[in-house]
Formats: structure tokens, C-alpha cells, sequence
């Protein structure tokens, strides 16, 4: 009794003096990620303190041996370590708790201890602990035995305090495990409750909040990745909402209506296969009660093209305000789309067509678009709008020629279309191709230019059964009345 009360007085001098002052400077001072590892070392270099200070007093009061600081050493670095390891576990849960509330979303740990080197760490410290003690017990009970008196009274004696002494020893190390334990268990369910709270929240959609990365484990690596995936949706859905926004804005480009032009029938659409393409249709009043039609297809599809679309759009509603012909209105866009696209190297393909109502007369260029289909009602054939030129932006240079047309009559049907029509394939590989189309024309061609054109995209559509649709469709269709 007379030991143990000296013994936890010298504990509870070193702990009141020391104790404070170490938390303060070298643990709550400290970078968070070292916290629990100084708490630790604090906590076990305060038992080996308090220890050697014991000893000191022991000796000088009561003449203890020298070999008695052994024994008393190995007490000691037996209750920091338990001491030790409690302290840091309490301390990473500290970390966890204020982690949670200040939002702690740093990086994937660079260095990465493992839960399972951490946990066996403790386990064969504790093992070796407990079995150094009990032996250390055992050695010293063997030998005072042999010196106990040989009566059965006195062995019976010997053995209930042998009993005692181990079932009072094996209960304190039990609950000084089981209390490690219940620390050790507890972080790991804050940890899981961290990251559980916040992957919940994702799958509702909401992306307000990160991880919070509070250990140098397994945890604290699936946090970080857990927050660059949310940073990741988070771009994603900026990403998608700009993209909805684009294509808000692109289908403002496009005709909002059917032009109102006496002697034509005229109607047109544009099918993206994802939300923003790079096909283009327009219509414009030209001067002399001339009329304009233009089907453009930029190389590519989506957002790119989409972008380029646009430019193309204003550069040709720019250079339409002073038409002459068709030919000098695709030398002066192309001048704007060569400059800028001569390093993306992206190219666009454009068919104009003006029409002369009054003098049935038609003028087009074909910038390396495909050909536009015309459909004599009275003969009951098909021709091409065809004609020379490259496609724009390659060379600013480029001077392209109009070609003519003189002998349009009523009835007669004119398609202008992207290859994403004709080149649609089923799932054996077959294409749509003009055959096809020209067949639905010449069945149609008593109908209305809408409706010629829906019978269009709805056959395409039908073609392609379950396929994808693989590219943008542009159609405009005109019909002369």
C-alpha cells in the first residue's frame, strides 16, 4: 500500500508539471497528421519519467537494489504503452470530430499507414506485453514458492495468492485491452460515418460537401478519392449544364419557323446525336426578291463543332448584309474560317442555294457539301446540283464559281441534306443511301415540303431500328408551287 501510494503521487507530480506544457507545444502546436503519433511518445516518455523518478526516491528512501529499476522499467514501459496508444487513439478521434465540423478536404494522404499494420501493431504489442508480464509473474511466484513453508495450510495459502495475484493482473491488462479496443472501434465508426454521410448525400445529387480526410490509413485514402470524385462530378455537371445551355443557344440559331416566301414551300430541321452538333441550316431574303438557302456541315460533331457552327453562322450573316452571288458571298466567309481554323485544322462544308422565284432560276455553290437532289415532278427523274469547290477554311485563297440552273417548274421538289441521312446504317452495317430517298420523294411528291420531310426522318429513324444515331442530320426540303 505504502508503494503504491508513493507511486502514484510521483505519477501524479511528473503528469501535473510536465504534462500540460508537453500537450501544448508538442502535441496541439504539432501538424494534425502527427498528433496522435507526438501524443504517443508524450504519454510513453511521461511513464519512463515518472518511472525513473520513482526509482530515484525508492532508492534513496528505502535502499532499493539497482536490479529493482529493471522490473520497475519494464512496469512502466508496459503502462505507456497502454497509456500510449489510448492517448493517440483519442487523439485521432479528436481529429475526426474536428475534422467533421471544419471540413478538413485535403489531398490523398502521400504517405499511408494501413489499418491492418496499424492493428497488428497494437495486437503483437499487447501479446508480447501480457506474455512478458505473465512471465515475469510466474518467475517471481516459482521462486517464492520454493521458499514458503511445506504444511498444507501454507500451501494452500501460497496458491490462492498465487491465483489471486494472476486473476487480478489478467483482469486490469483485460480491461486495459478491451478499453483500446472500444478506442479503436470507435474511430473507425466515425471514420465510416464520415464517408457513409457524405456518399449518401452524393446519390441524392447533392455535391455541397466533401470528406473530411482526418488519418494517413485506408480511410483518409478512400476520402481523398472519394472528394476528387466529387470534384470530378462537379465539373461533370457544370460541364452538362453548359452544355444544356449550348444547346438552348443553338436551336436559337437555327430557323425558328417556316420561311413565308410566295412560290415556295419550304422546311427544314436539324437531329444532333448528342446535344450540340455541328450541322447548320439558314434561310435568307436576298435582294431582287431573291431567296437563300444554306446547309452547312461542320467536321466533327458536339461541342467543338458546335463552337465553330456559330462562328460560321455570324460570319455568314455578316457577309449576306452586302450579296451579290452566291460565289462572292463563300469567298468572303471562307477568308474568316480559314484564319480561324488553320491551326485546329477543322474544315466546313457549305451548299447555297439561291432561288429566283419570279424567273425560275436557281444559282448555287457547292463548298464541298454534297450535292443537292432535285426531282422533276413532270419527268418523274432526279438530278444533282452539282459543281465545283473545296470545302471552307482550308485555303483563304479559294475562289469558288456559282452554278446555274434556268428550267425549275411547279412541283419540282429540291433536298438539301448532310450525309448523316444517306450514310445512317442498321445493325448489319447496310446504308440508308439515296435510293431509299429518292424513293420516298417520288412517292411523296404530291404532299407538302413538311411532310415530305417527315416521312424523310421518320424512315431514317426506322432504318436505324435500336442503333444510335451516329450523326448529325440536317435536311432542308423545297418545293416550288
Amino acid at each position: 500500500m505504502t508503494l503504491g501510494i508513493i507511486t502514484a503521487c510521483v505519477f501524479a507530480i511528473v503528469l501535473v508539471l510536465f504534462r500540460p506544457l508537453l500537450y501544448k507545444y508538442f502535441i496541439q502546436d504539432a501538424p494534425r497528421e502527427i498528433q496522435p503519433r507526438n501524443a504517443f511518445f508524450t504519454e510513453f516518455g511521461l511513464c519512463l519519467v515518472a518511472g525513473i523518478a520513482l526509482y530515484v526516491y525508492n532508492r534513496i528512501t528505502y535502499g532499493f537494489p539497482l536490479y529493482s529499476m529493471f522490473s520497475m522499467m519494464i512496469g512502466c514501459t508496459i503502462a505507456g504503452s497502454f497509456i500510449g496508444i489510448d492517448a493517440a487513439l483519442s487523439r485521432e478521434r479528436m481529429i475526426i470530430l474536428r475534422a467533421a465540423d471544419m471540413d478538413y478536404t485535403t489531398p490523398v494522404p502521400r504517405r499511408f499507414f494501413s489499418i491492418t499494420r496499424k492493428f497488428t501493431f497494437i495486437t503483437v504489442t499487447l501479446t508480447f506485453f501480457v506474455a512478458s508480464i505473465m512471465a515475469l509473474v510466474l518467475t517471481r511466484d516459482i521462486v517464492w514458492l520454493t521458499k514458503v513453508g511445506q504444511d498444507e495450510t501454507s500451501i494452500q495459502s501460497a496458491q490462492l495468492s498465487v491465483a489471486y495475484e494472476i486473476f487480478f493482473i489478467m483482469a486490469i491488462l483485460m480491461a486495459m485491452t478491451i478499453n483500446l479496443i472500444l478506442s479503436y472501434s470507435k474511430n473507425i465508426k466515425l471514420l465510416f460515418k464520415n464517408e457513409t454521410k457524405v456518399l449518401e448525400q452524393v446519390s441524392d445529387g447533392n455535391l455541397s460537401q466533401k470528406v473530411p480526410v482526418a488519418t494517413q490509413d485506408e480511410f483518409g485514402v478512400i476520402a481523398g478519392h472519394t472528394n476528387n470524385m466529387i470534384d470530378g462530378l462537379r465539373h461533370r455537371f457544370r460541364l452538362l449544364s453548359d452544355i444544356r445551355l449550348a444547346e438552348e443557344v443553338q436551336q436559337t440559331l437555327l430557323p425558328l419557323s417556316k420561311p413565308d416566301v410566295a412560290g415556295l414551300d419550304i422546311s427544314g430541321t436539324s437531329l444532333y446525336c448528342n446535344e450540340t452538333g455541328g450541322d447548320y441550316y439558314d434561310y435568307f431574303h436576298l435582294p431582287d426578291n431573291r431567296f437563300g438557302v444554306a446547309v452547312a456541315d461542320v467536321c466533327g460533331h458536339g461541342v467543338g463543332s458546335a463552337i465553330l457552327m456559330t462562328s460560321v453562322r455570324a460570319f455568314l450573316h455578316m457577309a449576306v448584309t452586302t450579296y451579290e452571288s452566291p460565289a462572292k458571298l463563300l469567298n468572303a466567309i471562307n477568308i474568316f474560317i480559314s484564319r480561324d481554323c488553320s491551326i485546329s485544322g477543322r474544315f466546313t462544308s457549305m451548299f447555297f442555294l439561291e432561288l429566283a422565284v419570279e424567273q425560275k432560276s436557281l444559282r448555287w455553290v457547292r463548298a464541298g457539301h454534297e450535292p443537292a437532289l432535285i426531282f422533276n415532278s413532270a419527268q418523274k427523274t432526279f438530278s444533282l446540283l452539282d459543281g465545283p469547290g473545296v470545302v471552307l477554311g482550308v485555303d483563304q485563297e479559294q475562289q469558288y464559281q456559282y452554278s446555274s440552273k434556268t428550267d425549275i417548274a411547279t412541283g419540282d421538289i429540291i433536298l438539301i441534306g448532310t450525309d448523316g441521312i444517306w450514310e445512317s446504317t442498321d445493325s448489319n452495317g447496310q446504308m440508308f443511301g439515296q435510293t431509299r430517298l429518292k424513293e420516298i420523294i417520288r412517292n411523296s411528291a404530291s404532299e407538302s415540303s413538311e411532310m415530305i420531310m417527315a416521312k424523310i426522318i421518320s424512315a431514317v429513324v426506322s432504318f436505324r431500328e435500336d442503333l444510335p444515331q451516329e450523326d448529325d442530320i440536317t435536311l432542308v426540303v423545297i418545293k416550288i408551287c
